[in-house]
């Protein structure tokens, strides 16, 4: 498989993002890609909720997904959208950070709404509630596609293996992980855990990610990463907004699991502790 990967720096403006994202289908056709995959809020990342509430709407009415799903079509080409902010009718009034994997028909295969919501205090300043804006998604989701079963992430998940594991359990063998990582995060722990997470699986990662500055003030590390199975890194694309492609084979997934079985070798955990 040729995957295109895109590294964007999306604005508050939908139209603008969704016009990004039209070109990049077409322009990773005719580069000889089979799959197109963009960041976490590839749509819109503002964190003015005010502002954002303005434009913000429902899976339906969402002029990014759809303009997507018909560029897809008009290409002849897969897509995952990494994730956009959707106004559901969610009983606790919250909002769904949803990702979406796109056929060459331009159907929509899968959905996922992202499961762990980033809360935190960090030593910069910057401050981080997502579980105050985005209710957290329940379901697990794989999807196949010509190429392989993939299983679908966003960003924080990352942080948690437990959901991996469920993954591989289900037979993903591409693990994707659009995301959107603050710069003091990326920097101490982007590359470790997208090359943890293919290890431990024996896997491919798929990670576009959100870089630079953005129109809301804030600041994304990029680095949009594919990994192999055996955590060697294939692309990197530092700092650079754009599109980059690499391929890849997808018999190096059992070469590594011949020779390390860890999924082979898994045990179910004990629920029980024994404390002495």
């Amino acid at each position: 498989m040729r995957a295109a990967i895109c590294q964007m720096t999306s604005g508050t403006d939908p139209t603008r993002n969704a016009q990004v994202i039209v070109k990049a289908v077409q322009e990773a056709k005719n580069r000889g890609a089979d799959m197109l995959f963009t960041p976490e809020m590839a749509g819109q990342l503002d964190r003015d909720r005010k502002r954002a509430a303005a434009t913000l709407v429902d899976e339906a009415h969402n002029i990014v997904l759809a303009q997507v799903c018909e560029a897809a079509a008009k290409a002849g080409l897969w897509v995952h959208l990494g994730s956009l902010a959707l106004k559901d009718e969610r009983s606790d009034g919250r909002w769904s950070n949803r990702s979406f994997v796109i056929d060459d028909k331009g159907k929509i295969r899968a959905r996922y709404d992202k499961i762990h919501l980033f809360d935190v205090d960090l030593a910069t300043g910057e401050s981080w509630r997502e579980s105050s804006v985005y209710g957290p998604g329940e379901r697990v989701v794989t999807v196949d596609t010509p190429w392989a079963r993939m299983g679908l992430s966003v960003c924080y998940d990352l942080r948690f293996p437990d959901l991996y594991r469920a993954l591989t359990n289900a037979g993903a063998n591409i693990l994707l992980v659009p995301s959107a990582f603050t710069v003091p995060t990326g920097q101490a722990h982007w590359h470790v855990l997208l090359r943890a997470r293919a290890i431990e699986a024996g896997c491919f990662v798929i990670a576009p990610a959100q870089v630079g500055k953005h129109e809301d003030s804030r600041e994304t590390y990029g680095h949009s990463c594919v990994v192999d199975p055996w955590g060697d890194i294939l692309l990197d694309m530092d700092t650079e907004t754009g599109l980059a492609l690499t391929d890849i084979e997808m018999e190096r997934v059992a070469d590594v699991r011949s020779r390390i079985p860890a999924l082979t070798n898994r045990r179910t955990i004990p629920s029980e502790i024994e404390t002495k």
